[in-house]
């Protein structure tokens, strides 16, 4: 009896925890974009904000952007989330492995009801990897030695 009540425990916890692990993935996929959709928008002229949210030492080691982007610091956005406008439509993009500094920034966005934001999928990496263009980023800025 408490062995099977023991299995009964673990089954539900893992169920709770698939169905948790789904819903969360279906969320991040609702508020993401490919590289190929970016282009697509950006060539068509369409209005949005586009936020490169890098770390400054993955800045520092390649200092290319995607034409059009701004440069948020991530822990200015994680601060202030209202460096990007709730009322219109942005993106943003980092280079970290599983786009985790991106991810971060959109999950605090959309806890904030900013629901008009996406990440892009893969990063500055996958937009690269895509054949899209970049430009040199030269306007200064700090190091963080927090990170």
């Amino acid at each position: 009896m408490i062995l099977t009540l023991g299995a009964a425990v673990v089954v539900l916890i893992v169920a709770i925890w698939w169905f948790k692990r789904k819903r969360d993935s279906q969320k991040l996929a609702e508020h993401s974009i490919t590289p190929e959709a970016l282009h697509a928008l950006l060539a068509s002229n369409q209005q949005i904000l586009l936020f490169d949210v890098r770390q400054p030492l993955d800045l520092l080691a390649d200092s290319e952007i995607i034409p059009g982007a701004q440069r948020l610091d991530p822990n200015d956005v994680m601060q202030n989330p209202s460096l990007i406008p709730k009322e219109r439509d942005a993106i943003v993009y980092c280079t970290c492995p599983s786009d985790k500094t991106a991810r971060s920034i959109l999950s605090r966005a959309l806890a904030l009801r900013f629901f008009r934001v996406k990440f892009l999928r893969g990063g500055l990496g996958a937009w690269k990897a895509s054949g899209y263009p970049v430009e040199p980023y030269t306007k200064p800025f700090h190091l963080d030695p927090r990170v």
